[in-house]
């Protein structure tokens, strides 16, 4: 059985902990909540990796060898990037209603 590393399972909760403090700022999150979890959780894996590369500042605060202000870094720079894309994308118009009626 595969090991999981617990660099994947302190992601995750940052993710959800990321996720969640974003909805209660915004107030809803509609359909965007599963692409929010999504990329908090990629974002905060990815920001301790790259923390981990750049060392210095970054290795203050840890956990263990993950590293906490590059994940929540890169959590909270998912959760913008979805919160950007929804904004600049299309919005829905109801059936047969034009956006000039």
């Amino acid at each position: 059985m595969p090991e999981i590393g617990p660099s994947l399972v302190l992601a995750i909760l940052l993710g959800i902990f990321w996720t969640a403090a974003a909805v209660l700022v915004r107030g809803v999150a509609g359909a965007r909540l599963p692409f929010l979890l999504l990329l908090a959780i990629t974002g905060a894996w990815a920001g301790d990796a790259i923390g981990g590369r750049l060392g210095g500042p970054f290795d203050l605060l840890r956990i263990g060898d993950f590293r906490l202000l590059p994940a929540s870094l890169g959590a909270l720079g998912g959760i913008v990037l979805v919160v950007v894309v929804s904004v600049l994308g299309p919005t829905r118009t109801e059936p047969g209603r034009g956006p000039d009626r």
